[in-house]
């Protein structure tokens, strides 16, 4: 099946770069070359990004404890010694250059980009790592997962784009704190490798065309599970593979749950989910958002009794599950515990990825069914890798790419 690689991703890239439905799959997209880059915009002061508090699922997370030179959890931080970077150091114990390795690769990537922007400025660190109580209770600085930041030159004017640049550069939450600062923040090393990728738990339902409710673990070729097709109808759809199966993985899932009807999905962050803020839009104009994008108040696709209907999201919380499983059927949707889902995840738009996955889906439905092995489907794997050379980062889910075991 491998052989097969680059003919599909042959007629892949030719999706992604000016298929006929390329126009329409992103903001802006002119076939033929990459879109320019959008023009950022300065945070004003005290404003957040993005706009939910900091120690929520939206942003970094929870806070975990505080890190001590000597306990067992010390070994998650790295220095870093970015010559790019001032750090000030004012303990002079070095504190400030210690961080975890996921605030510390977005700080390496806002140090380029303030010297892009401001040729001779550098990035400038004033309080890293806490090891001294210098800090609010609770505080990330605490685990070495926040950072507070200037430019070399102080100059003040430019704080408001420097927040936006550190927000461009993937900190999970950047907040124009005061004038003399920006502070921004990351996940925990292991809440962001346990939210990557897109799937649903093992004992996750889909409902086959018999009116039979199967885990999704039990999916085989040859079952019609029901979906939603392009004009917002519910219908059945082939299962084709899976695009990610690992029956060993524990994973974090984020858990949307509804009220009238009563509905309760667990899937990862970056899959996707038909999302509208109005009940009253018609189905065909929910848009595809992000699970960790989800908030109250928001309404998804349920399956009610006259067939799909919109439902109020009550409340996004998180648990830890077994199993991890990404269906991929003919229409590129599924229902999952009576929820309407998109087949994919880690990059936004539903339409892009239902093109760029036609010469797949074309595949299995010529050829001979088979199951997809443990592991990340290659023809994914390589799919994103193509994708994040075409498509610009603002299309991808901020934790990257999925995790694979092959």
């Amino acid at each position: 099946m491998k052989l097969l690689a680059l003919p599909l991703l042959a007629v892949a890239c030719a999706l992604l770069l000016g298929g006929p439905g390329a126009l329409g799959c992103g903001p802006g997209r002119v076939i033929g070359r990459r879109p320019r880059p959008p023009r950022l915009i300065p945070l004003s002061y005290k404003q957040f990004l993005p706009h939910v508090p900091e120690k929520t699922l939206g942003a970094s997370g929870r806070y975990e404890g505080k890190i001590a030179r000597n306990s067992e959890r010390f070994k998650e931080l790295t220095p870093n010694y970015n010559p790019d970077i001032i750090f000030k150091d004012e303990e002079n114990t070095g504190a400030d250059r210690i961080m975890t390795q996921r605030c510390k690769d977005r700080l390496n990537s806002l140090a380029i980009s303030v010297m892009n922007q401001w040729p001779g400025v550098k990035l400038r660190v004033t309080e890293g790592w806490d090891e001294d109580g210098h800090h609010s209770d609770e505080s990330l600085h605490y685990e070495g997962r926040a950072v507070d930041i200037t430019t070399s030159d102080r100059d003040r004017n430019k704080y408001g784009m420097l927040a936006r640049l550190a927000a461009e550069a993937g900190f999970d939450w950047v907040y124009y704190e005061s004038k003399a600062h920006i502070h921004c923040s990351v996940k925990s090393e292991h809440s962001a490798a346990a939210k990557t990728g897109g799937c649903f738990p093992a004992r996750a339902l889909a409902t086959l065309e018999s009116g039979e409710k199967i885990p999704i673990a039990d999916l085989e070729p040859g079952h019609r599970v029901l979906c939603m097709d392009e004009g917002g109808r519910r219908t059945y759809s082939d299962f084709l593979t899976f695009l990610d199966r690992d029956s060993t993985a524990v994973k974090e899932f984020y858990v949307v749950e509804t009220r009238d009807p009563p509905r309760r999905l667990a899937l990862t962050a970056a899959h996707l989910l038909f999302v509208a803020d109005n009940f009253t839009v018609p189905l065909t104009d929910f848009s595809t958002v992000f699970a960790s994008h989800v908030q109250p108040g928001q309404y998804i696709l349920t399956e009610g009794v006259l067939g799909l209907q919109p439902a109020r999201v009550v409340s996004v919380t998180t648990q830890t599950d077994s199993g991890a499983y990404a269906p991929l059927t003919s229409h590129g949707t599924l229902l999952v515990d009576d929820v309407v889902v998109s087949c994919f995840a880690v990059v936004q738009k539903h339409q892009l990825a239902q093109l760029a996955f036609w010469p797949l889906r074309l595949y299995h439905s010529v050829g001979r069914p088979e199951t997809q092995p443990e592991g990340m489907h290659w023809y994914s794997l390589l799919l994103y890798r193509l994708g994040k050379v075409l498509l610009m980062k603002e299309q991808f889910h901020p934790f990257g790419m999925p995790s694979t075991k092959s």
